[in-house]
């Protein structure tokens, strides 16, 4: 029997210390959500973990910036709307200007009908969305993927062509002016639902993009969550099993600090 060294002692503090230390780093796994408390916890997987945290960062903001585009796009075709119904008009008033049983003072009166509603597309030709010009004709494109390496491009809308400024220039004032005006409103109708369509097949594009980001990103999250998300269940039965060892660790280190009182028997 020995006192100077107690190998007993020394052998249960440093069970208990391993112990503790697991049941620590039980109980911050299951404190945080996350498995990998620590890079030491699983160096790759934390590596791993760290790109797709980025990756699924970056895919939602190519989401944003497609979302944005659309609500672009539906602003956009907002205007349009309403400059398809000026036009609308504008045909018709061509049309009863070039009624001959009208006078040119009747005419002169269809004409300033026509000219405010030429004013008011050259109006919307001016039109911005958070300071970006919608109408003038700058070419337009977004970033669809997580790496910034594709990009979807569609025409822009140019309302201060030849094709609308000829129709908005136009006057009624005579029955041959209203039959070039009619000539050059009815091109501008054809030229705006050109546009129109263009935008429309643009915007269907840029929703399957979303829709491809957000599968993409639902998988990314799926993959990241197997890495580094704890299983609660198997990690609670961890943190009971630990937090009893340290419990038995405790109370035998404390039989094995007792042992040498025995010794002191002996020297009595």
């Amino acid at each position: 029997m020995v006192i100077k060294t107690n190998l007993s002692a020394l052998t249960a503090s440093r069970n208990l210390l391993e112990t503790q230390d697991s049941l620590s780093r039980s109980l911050g796994r299951l404190s945080s959500g996350s498995k990998l408390v620590n890079p030491s916890d699983d160096a790759g997987g934390f590596a791993v973990s760290i790109r797709l945290d980025a990756q699924i960062s970056r895919i939602q903001a190519a989401s944003d910036n497609i979302g944005n585009a659309l609500s672009f796009s539906q602003t956009q075709d907002g205007y349009l709307k309403k400059v398809a119904k000026a036009l609308d008009r504008m045909s018709e008033l061509s049309m009863l200007a070039q009624d001959n049983t009208k006078t040119d003072t009747d005419r002169s009166l269809y004409n300033t009908e026509f000219s405010n509603l030429g004013a008011f597309v050259t109006a919307t030709s001016t039109q911005a969305f958070n300071g970006v010009s919608m109408f003038g004709g700058a070419n337009f494109s977004v970033t669809v993927n997580s790496e910034a390496s594709s990009n979807f491009s569609y025409s822009p809308i140019n309302l201060t062509t030849t094709s609308y400024t000829a129709a908005t220039g136009s006057t009624i004032t005579t029955t041959a002016n209203a039959a070039t005006a009619l000539t050059n409103v009815k091109t501008a109708i054809n030229q705006l639902a050109t546009d129109r369509a263009t935008l429309g097949a643009a915007h269907s594009a840029l929703l399957m993009y979303q829709e491809q980001l957000g599968v993409s990103k639902d998988n990314l999250s799926a993959a990241n969550s197997r890495i580094k998300d704890v299983n609660v269940a198997d990690e609670s039965t961890n943190y009971a099993r630990y937090n009893i060892l340290v419990q038995a660790g405790t109370a035998m280190l404390a039989q094995a600090n007792a042992s040498p009182q025995s010794a002191l028997r002996l020297l009595g």
